[in-house]
């Protein structure tokens, strides 16, 4: 009894949680409708799917666009994501930016250098890994494969942002284009500070014209940029001349974690240790997390799920934000129910399904068809299910807000918070009797990932499946199921 109890306090809570939400939600939405005509309003049923993209960096050699996600009152926190393409043979130059980055190596390899605890660290990283990278850090990314391009999706977290934007980058090094945050000072500034002549420090500020993404020792560049002359330069050369160069270095934070950086560490990385073996590992940072290397947490035949929290990848802890992915079978679908913690956030990998979203007063908030490459949210308190078309698998990975053990909570299916509360009082709480309710609920034997309805077996009881008395009882239920809620 005090189990019920316990579930029935829990399914009041989230209840309101979602009443205060869509209650703020609409508010916005009605400022947002204004005189607009019913086309335009029809278009808002997708409000879920991010389609705000901006191409933020574009060059020869590769580009990174980002869907913005304005936020509002009914989001918990804001998050945007980013796509990076990048081509064989290319460098994304040296920079520090004012939001923290979760990086998803979708396709092919990437070098990373990241500035950790005033320690260069590179790793190695392939499909499938996961790696943070902090606010206020400077890196690098690379790709050093030859004639495989690079496919990168990250979260963005804008929280120690400066809100100039989607974020703000702090290019190292560049040129004209982009120009180094050391083009700001006198040039007899930086000629004492580095101790160089005035001569030096112009070459080194004037010559990268090729932009953020560039290309290294390809034929296909412009013309030699500065990073290529650095690798045709021996090794012990290159060592020198960057010595000679570089000397700024900023002194230590305090806090959990250090974000120092200097020149000479960042760019000895790139051009130094070129002739390092294939994933051997420098500095002391976190390593990467393979999201594919880890068993699923849940399987079944109908599709499998994994989530990442801070107990299993520890950066994530540093961000407050988890990490997913899902896989349906053709047709099935992932139970509909609720993520009373965070946020969600989804990127379609693989195929195609729908992605249905509901108020809590039962009407639908979204009911979208998404295919390969769209992105997709989901407010934290709001019911949704995701559903695989009946033409192949359908896989989706993504950020949540919140790096915390993610306990969602199932409507329906073996599992759901029905069962639990099997009782009399829900029974009245539909206005049915406790045997029909209990036939209803008992109906799917299955939890979490769903067969679909021409997937599930017959039921012969009465002459009809499963499916079918499970739609004539919901029906019967009629408004009453409504809550109350205008």
């Amino acid at each position: 009894m005090e189990n019920r109890a316990a579930h029935l306090l829990l399914l009041l809570v989230l209840c309101y949680g979602v009443t205060m939400a869509v209650g703020l939600y609409r508010e916005e939405k009605e400022d947002w409708r204004g005189d607009r005509d019913e086309t335009q309003i029809d278009r808002e049923e997708e409000w879920l799917l991010l389609k705000d993209s901006k191409r933020v960096v574009k060059t020869d050699a590769g580009a990174m666009s980002v869907l913005r996600n304005y936020g509002g009152r009914i989001i918990d926190r804001p998050m945007h994501i980013g796509f990076i393409t990048m081509e064989p043979r290319t460098l994304f130059v040296p920079q520090y930016i004012d939001s923290s980055l979760i990086l998803f190596i979708r396709t092919g390899e990437a070098k990373v250098g990241l500035i950790y605890e005033d320690e260069l660290a590179e790793r190695r990283l392939k499909i499938g890994d996961i790696y943070r990278i902090p606010a206020g850090s400077a890196f690098y990314l690379m790709n050093a494969e030859e004639g495989q391009r690079l496919h990168i999706i990250c979260s963005i977290d804008p929280s120690e942002s400066l809100g100039l934007g989607f974020f703000q980058s702090f290019y190292i090094g560049g040129g004209t284009y982009p120009p180094s945050i050391l083009a700001g000072f006198e040039l007899e500034t930086l000629s004492a500070a580095f101790n160089v002549t005035a001569d030096e420090v112009r070459e080194i500020m004037t010559r990268q014209q090729e932009g953020p993404i560039v290309f290294i020792g390809d034929s296909r560049a412009p013309r030699p940029s500065l990073w290529t002359k650095f690798l045709q330069l021996k090794e012990q050369d290159r060592l020198q001349h960057l010595k000679r160069v570089v000397k700024f270095q900023q002194q230590p934070s305090q806090g959990e974690e250090q974000r120092t950086w200097s020149w000479r560490k960042l760019l000895n990385s790139i051009f130094g240790q070129e002739n390092k073996k294939k994933g051997e590992k420098v500095g002391k940072s976190p390593d990467s997390y393979n999201i594919y290397d880890r068993r699923p947490d849940f399987r079944n035949n109908y599709g499998w799920s994994i989530a990442l929290d801070e107990s299993d990848y520890q950066p994530l802890k540093y961000s407050g934000i988890g990490v997913y992915l899902v896989n349906l079978t053709a047709g099935s679908m992932l139970a509909p129910h609720v993520n009373p913690t965070a946020t969600e956030y989804g990127i379609v990998l693989r195929g195609s399904g729908r992605i249905q979203i509901v108020f809590p007063n039962g009407t639908q908030a979204m009911d979208a068809t998404v295919k390969e490459g769209d992105v997709f949210w989901v407010p934290r308190y709001f019911p949704f299910c995701q559903i695989a078309a009946r033409s192949g698998p359908f896989e989706f990975f993504g950020f949540t807000t919140s790096a915390r053990e993610n306990r969602p909570q199932f409507l329906v299916g073996a599992n759901s918070i029905l069962q639990t509360l099997r009782s009399p009082e829900l029974a009245a709480a539909f206005g049915v009797s406790e045997d029909r309710i209990n036939r209803v609920i008992k109906a799917q034997r299955e939890a979490v990932i769903l067969p679909s309805a021409s997937a599930a077996p017959p039921d012969e009881e009465e002459g009809v499946t499963k499916f079918e008395r499970v739609q004539k009882v919901i029906k019967s239920f009629g408004n009453e199921v409504i809550m109350g809620f205008d």
